[in-house]
């Protein structure tokens, strides 16, 4: 009988599908805008030697290159125009989020709703420009010292290559920032997310191969390639296990008299997601550690002092490199729950509609039971974050295992997965239930 149902609640779903003719054009949209993605990821930026570059960055890219690679999709390691990434933008939301936290004024601005929403996201775009500019420029002087055995990787080093260089990618950046843009509003998913997913998995088939590879040529045993594929698959399991946790809280309604009928008295539960800031702080974490040391590892072989030093000490799986990236996760973990979660506001709306937790006063008790139990949650989903992201890099950087098979690629696959798996069901229910309405319309026209 489960299985006849289960088939049934499949027919049902694929027949759904098959009608949503606005969910199909979203996942075209979104399929077609991750294509024109990869493709660009191909494009070298102009007087890049393409083969001296990737020796290079071949000698280079067991270190935090290598990981800055596997957000950009490749693209860096190939230096084309999408090598930056989305990651500019990634970091001026950081700082926008954090002015909203501290300064009177960002905070007021995002009171105002939609107009001001509207206003944090301008200025998110000037930052990311001016970032993607100062990150640009970077690159290229360190592009200019960079030297292989077979030449330089730059042919015609000057003042015309850096502004060339720093238009390239600042207008790639740009590009990718209004592409997401595009995604999360006519496809499926968010967009920003699903561009770093989309570079994520589509190095996962090369990464096996070089992982394979190591095997055969005796530099990795058997056993251990194993047991770590065993190890992702494990990883995979307990980010879907935890993602899919909640802590229930019950909400009473009282009975209500209306007329000569009694509403309401039902007990309801509000769902809270045991990690409430999703995969936002790994890649918060991670894109904010990057900015500042990707110029000094782009300049290490010939820049001062200080930019080895810093190389050196955050260089990956170095012991810095992994405190820094797991504060930053706990940090970011605290900080994002705070934002999409507000225990008082949450407490006040639910005062107003007459719910109430059973054994807790309504008001500030309620908003002060609910701040205890998220910040209990909190704390078990960053330390499930900090786990999952730092145990494999430790792997990685000693074995030298491909990043792509590491926690924090895993997680970043797997969260936006269901996030967007999520969103397609969202999409079939609310055509289901337009189907329903129109069919309910129609009887009570021809009644």
């Amino acid at each position: 009988m489960a299985s006849a149902s289960d088939q049934l609640t499949a027919n049902l779903n694929f027949g759904a599908f098959a009608k949503a003719t606005e969910l199909k054009k979203r996942l075209w949209f979104t399929l077609g805008a991750l294509i024109v993605y990869r493709l660009g990821t191909f494009i070298p930026i102009p007087g890049i030697d393409p083969t001296i570059m990737a020796d290079i960055f071949r000698q280079n890219a067991g270190g935090i290159l290598g990981m800055f690679d596997m957000f950009a999709g490749g693209a860096l390691g190939r230096m084309t125009i999408f090598a930056l990434n989305i990651l500019p933008y990634i970091s001026a939301s950081i700082i926008m989020q954090l002015m909203t936290a501290v300064s009177p004024k960002f905070e007021a601005m995002k009171k105002e709703g939609e107009v001001g929403r509207k206003k944090i996201n301008q200025y998110t775009r000037y930052g990311t420009v001016i970032l993607a500019a100062l990150q640009s420029y970077g690159i290229a002087v360190g592009l200019e010292s960079m030297t292989s055995s077979a030449g330089a990787a730059v042919g015609e080093p000057g003042l015309f290559f850096r502004l060339t260089t720093v238009v390239t990618l600042t207008s790639g950046t740009v590009f990718l920032m209004w592409l997401g843009e595009q995604v999360t509003a006519r496809g499926v998913g968010n967009g920003i997310s699903l561009i770093i997913f989309a570079g994520i998995v589509a190095n996962l088939p090369a990464a096996l191969v070089s992982t394979l590879e190591l095997g055969r040529t005796g530099s990795m045993s058997a056993p251990f390639i194993i047991f770590f594929m065993v190890m992702a698959l494990a990883v995979v399991v307990f980010v879907v296990f935890i993602e899919t946790s909640q802590r229930r809280i019950i909400v009473q309604y009282p009975k209500r008299q209306v007329g000569n009928k009694m509403f309401g008295g039902a007990a309801q539960h509000m769902p809270l997601k045991l990690n409430v800031s999703g995969v936002i702080p790994v890649i918060f974490a991670s894109s904010l550690l990057l900015l500042p040391i990707t110029l000094a590892n782009l300049t290490a072989g010939g820049g001062p002092e200080w930019l080895i030093a810093i190389s050196a000490l955050l260089g990956h799986g170095q012991p810095l490199y992994l405190l820094l990236y797991a504060a930053g996760i706990v940090f970011f973990a605290f900080f994002y729950t705070a934002i999409v979660f507000n225990p008082t506001e949450t407490a006040d709306n639910l005062k107003k509609a007459g719910g109430f937790v059973p054994g807790i006063r309504p008001g500030k008790n309620t908003a002060d039971y609910l701040d205890f139990v998220l910040t209990r949650l909190t704390v078990v989903g960053s330390a499930y974050l900090v786990g999952v992201s730092i145990l494999p890099e430790i792997l990685i950087s000693r074995f030298g295992v491909p990043f792509y098979f590491g926690g924090t690629s895993l997680l970043i696959v797997v969260t936006v997965s269901m996030d967007t798996v999520a969103q397609i069901q969202s999409h079939l229910f609310a055509h289901q239930y337009e189907g329903l309405i129109k069919k309910s319309k129609l009887r009570g026209v021809t009644k």
